[in-house]
């Protein structure tokens, strides 16, 4: 009886366990609760807290060095010179300059007592030295670089620069779109009429300082009646711009060796020469540009001959390949280490317009020559660089899709004021 009754309590003891431990992972189990995301609203300045503090900017005088800034600030020459040594190693005293801003972080007392001081190196780096504990210590922080993505779209009535400020945005932009079709578009001979509608980002510090025009995400450019399209796409690990068929716009020249100009003479066999008055072969192109504009090689090569000879002033001769060569002439000055065997790259700024020689005004005489024979540098055909590889085109096929289908949105959205189309598609985009 004593065991049966043992028994029973045993039974009934496991049956509310066993009731117990369903009741408690299956039906008495309590929600949880959503973990609440934790803002932090406190302002911060060059990575520290000053919702407690003061912040006071200064601007250099001429002579200013760190020791008579902290000088000038009540540091002691003892102290002075423990901050300046603390910060030797990454703040150069040489590269401050009269004009630029530093700032101090001080208690919000009648003291002010100072526990950082920041120093400038770029618009996006600064030297941060904390005066917060026995001994200062320096360390370097970078600003934080938004980008902001956006669409401008216009239509040219005297040049893309101009225009670019008529939209309302940054005419740099037009220095990038000539970069992008540099082997498609002669951009000092775009026509009123002509049209662009390209997505670009813009970066900024702070969120609303723009600092530059990072890069161009997609643009198409109509001009004389045909279009061309620009489509970035990564292959072996480069991005290029191609147009809609895959085919790349970079090309073995660029369209010309100066960034503005104005052409003021042609390739011609009658020209007649304002100094020796008299018509003779003119086999280049003049291009009228400010004294100090710099010049570039238009493709890859070799220095084969550089000086100064008679008519032509200082001259720079380049071999690019066995058949192609270039000459330009009447410069101000060569860039530095350019010297006869340098190796020049496309688009590496080898000298400087001038007016040496026979000459009227500063310009470039820029000469193209085939197998040692003159040819116009207008007519020149280069062929491109390699297409989208076979086994990619499907992807590029997406990416392009995407990105033209993008600007057509923006541009159908913005009809109504097609010289005035900046929108702001998307914004604070951290791009680290």
């Amino acid at each position: 009886m004593t065991c049966k009754y043992f028994n029973t309590i045993s039974n009934w003891l496991a049956l509310v366990g066993a009731f117990t431990f369903l009741s408690i992972g299956f039906g008495c189990k309590q929600p949880e609760k959503p973990v609440e995301e934790v803002v932090d609203l406190r302002e911060y300045q060059y990575g520290i807290c000053t919702d407690s503090l003061d912040v006071t900017h200064y601007v250099m005088k001429p002579g200013d060095n760190p020791a008579t800034i902290f000088a000038r600030l009540g540091f002691t020459p003892a102290q002075a010179d423990s901050i300046s040594q603390c910060s030797s190693g990454v703040l150069d005293p040489t590269k401050l300059k009269a004009g630029m801003e530093f700032c101090t972080i001080t208690t919000p007392d009648s003291m002010a007592t100072i526990k950082y001081i920041v120093f400038p190196k770029s618009l996006t780096d600064f030297v941060v030295i904390n005066l917060c504990e026995e001994l200062p210590a320096a360390y370097p922080f970078t600003k934080e670089i938004t980008y902001k993505r956006k669409f401008v779209s216009g239509t040219i009535n005297s040049s893309l620069w101009n225009t670019m400020k008529e939209v309302g945005s940054d005419p740099l932009l037009a220095i990038k779109l000539s970069d992008v079709y540099a082997w498609q578009i002669d951009f000092f001979d775009v026509k009123e009429g002509d049209s662009f509608s390209a997505i670009y980002n813009e970066a900024y510090i702070d969120d609303t300082t723009a600092l530059n025009i990072s890069s161009i995400e997609a643009a198409v450019f109509t001009h004389q009646g045909k279009t061309y399209n620009a489509i970035p796409f990564m292959q072996d690990s480069i991005q290029e711009y191609y147009d809609e068929e895959g085919k790349s716009l970079r090309k073995a020249f660029l369209k010309a060796p100066l960034d503005f100009f104005r052409i003021t003479s042609k390739y011609t066999n009658a020209r007649f020469h304002p100094i020796l008055k008299r018509y003779r072969a003119h086999h280049g192109i003049d291009y009228a540009a400010p004294t100090g504009t710099p010049v570039k090689s238009i493709g890859a090569g070799v220095v084969i001959a550089k000086g100064f000879q008679g008519g032509g002033g200082n001259f720079i001769k380049i071999r690019h390949n066995s058949a192609y060569s270039t000459t330009y002439m009447h410069l101000s000055k060569f860039a530095r280490g350019i010297r006869i065997g340098s190796t020049v790259q496309q688009g590496e700024v080898i000298a400087y317009v001038g007016s040496t020689g026979l000459s009227t005004g500063p310009h470039l005489d820029f000469r193209v020559y085939k197998n040692g024979q003159p040819i116009n540098p207008l007519h020149v055909e280069a062929p491109p660089s390699k297409p989208v590889k076979p086994e990619l085109r499907d992807s590029f096929l997406l990416v392009k899709n995407a990105l033209l289908q993008e600007i057509d949105s923006c541009n159908r959205l913005h009809t109504t004021s097609s010289n005035r189309t900046i929108a702001l598609i998307q914004s604070n985009t951290n791009l680290k």
